[in-house]
Protein backbone atom coordinates (compact mmCIF):
# COMPACT_ATOMS: atom_id res chain seq x y z
CA UNK A 1 0.00 0.00 0.00
CA UNK A 2 1.33 3.22 -1.21
CA UNK A 3 -0.16 6.91 -0.35
CA UNK A 4 -1.83 8.66 -3.73
CA UNK A 5 -3.52 11.18 -2.76
CA UNK A 6 -3.16 13.48 -0.08
CA UNK A 7 -5.29 16.59 0.43
CA UNK A 8 -5.08 20.13 2.39
CA UNK A 9 -8.09 22.57 2.53
CA UNK A 10 -7.94 25.92 1.29
CA UNK A 11 -10.14 28.82 1.55
CA UNK A 12 -9.71 29.98 -2.19
CA UNK A 13 -9.02 27.04 -4.86
CA UNK A 14 -8.06 29.76 -7.35
CA UNK A 15 -6.01 31.34 -5.06
CA UNK A 16 -4.55 28.12 -3.92
CA UNK A 17 -3.85 27.19 -6.89
CA UNK A 18 -1.46 30.22 -8.09
CA UNK A 19 0.00 30.37 -4.66
CA UNK A 20 1.07 26.78 -4.98
CA UNK A 21 2.37 26.59 -8.77
CA UNK A 22 3.91 30.29 -9.05
CA UNK A 23 5.31 30.64 -5.60
CA UNK A 24 6.61 27.15 -4.61
CA UNK A 25 6.64 25.57 -7.73
CA UNK A 26 4.26 22.71 -7.82
CA UNK A 27 3.01 21.30 -10.92
CA UNK A 28 -0.68 21.16 -11.46
CA UNK A 29 -1.88 17.87 -12.65
CA UNK A 30 -5.64 17.79 -12.65
CA UNK A 31 -7.83 20.27 -12.84
CA UNK A 32 -11.50 19.06 -13.68
CA UNK A 33 -14.67 20.60 -12.39
CA UNK A 34 -16.97 19.04 -10.09
CA UNK A 35 -20.42 21.16 -9.06
CA UNK A 36 -19.60 24.19 -7.44
CA UNK A 37 -15.70 23.07 -6.62
CA UNK A 38 -12.62 21.93 -8.88
CA UNK A 39 -10.73 18.38 -8.47
CA UNK A 40 -7.46 19.99 -8.42
CA UNK A 41 -4.22 17.81 -7.94
CA UNK A 42 -0.64 19.39 -7.72
CA UNK A 43 2.33 17.62 -7.88
CA UNK A 44 6.06 17.67 -7.29
CA UNK A 45 8.14 18.98 -10.80
CA UNK A 46 10.80 16.34 -9.55
CA UNK A 47 8.37 13.73 -9.60
CA UNK A 48 5.15 14.15 -11.54
CA UNK A 49 3.63 10.47 -11.23
CA UNK A 50 3.98 10.79 -7.35
CA UNK A 51 1.58 11.30 -4.69
CA UNK A 52 -0.85 14.26 -5.44
CA UNK A 53 -1.83 17.00 -3.27
CA UNK A 54 -5.87 17.82 -3.83
CA UNK A 55 -6.27 21.85 -3.02
CA UNK A 56 -9.51 20.58 -1.10
CA UNK A 57 -12.80 23.73 -0.58
CA UNK A 58 -12.97 24.32 2.95
CA UNK A 59 -16.60 24.83 2.70
CA UNK A 60 -17.61 22.39 5.18
CA UNK A 61 -17.95 23.79 8.59
CA UNK A 62 -16.04 21.32 10.20
CA UNK A 63 -13.22 21.95 7.55
CA UNK A 64 -13.38 25.46 8.42
CA UNK A 65 -13.00 25.22 12.61
CA UNK A 66 -10.21 22.60 11.96
CA UNK A 67 -8.46 24.47 9.57
CA UNK A 68 -8.80 27.79 11.63
CA UNK A 69 -8.06 26.36 15.13
CA UNK A 70 -4.48 24.22 13.84
CA UNK A 71 -3.95 27.90 11.91
CA UNK A 72 -4.05 29.69 15.02
CA UNK A 73 -2.02 27.21 17.43
CA UNK A 74 0.69 27.28 14.82
CA UNK A 75 -0.02 23.68 13.82
CA UNK A 76 1.66 23.15 9.90
CA UNK A 77 -1.58 21.54 7.87
CA UNK A 78 1.20 19.36 6.35
CA UNK A 79 5.26 19.02 5.61
CA UNK A 80 7.10 19.09 2.12
CA UNK A 81 10.82 17.83 2.36
CA UNK A 82 13.51 19.76 0.35
CA UNK A 83 17.06 18.87 -0.30
CA UNK A 84 18.73 22.01 0.80
CA UNK A 85 16.01 24.09 3.31
CA UNK A 86 18.59 27.29 3.57
CA UNK A 87 18.70 27.35 -0.52
CA UNK A 88 14.83 27.13 -0.87
CA UNK A 89 14.08 29.24 2.01
CA UNK A 90 15.98 31.99 0.35
CA UNK A 91 14.14 30.91 -3.00
CA UNK A 92 10.72 31.41 -1.22
CA UNK A 93 11.29 34.36 0.56
CA UNK A 94 12.27 35.86 -3.14
CA UNK A 95 8.77 34.83 -4.22
CA UNK A 96 7.26 36.44 -1.71
CA UNK A 97 6.48 33.71 0.88
CA UNK A 98 5.94 34.81 4.34
CA UNK A 99 8.13 32.82 6.72
CA UNK A 100 6.61 32.56 10.34
CA UNK A 101 9.40 30.52 11.09
CA UNK A 102 13.27 30.41 9.72
CA UNK A 103 15.40 27.44 9.43
CA UNK A 104 15.77 25.82 12.60
CA UNK A 105 18.00 22.55 13.62
CA UNK A 106 16.16 20.37 15.52
CA UNK A 107 17.69 16.91 16.14
CA UNK A 108 18.39 15.77 12.85
CA UNK A 109 16.57 17.62 11.07
CA UNK A 110 15.97 21.36 9.77
CA UNK A 111 12.45 23.00 9.67
CA UNK A 112 10.93 26.06 8.43
CA UNK A 113 7.33 27.45 8.44
CA UNK A 114 5.23 29.50 6.10
CA UNK A 115 2.25 30.95 5.61
CA UNK A 116 0.25 29.63 2.70
CA UNK A 117 -1.89 32.77 2.37
CA UNK A 118 -4.79 30.11 2.20
CA UNK A 119 -5.39 29.23 5.51
CA UNK A 120 -2.55 26.96 6.58
CA UNK A 121 1.07 26.88 7.91
CA UNK A 122 3.11 24.44 5.74
CA UNK A 123 6.58 23.01 6.94
CA UNK A 124 9.43 22.47 4.99
CA UNK A 125 12.30 20.08 6.48
CA UNK A 126 15.70 18.78 5.24
CA UNK A 127 16.86 15.24 7.18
Amino acid sequence: MKIVVTSIFVQDQDKALEFYTEKLGFVKKEDVPVGEFRWITLVSPEEQNGTELVLEPNNHPAAKEYQKKIFADGIPATMFGVADINKEYKRLLENGVRFTMEPTKMGELTLAVFDDTCGNLIQIVQK
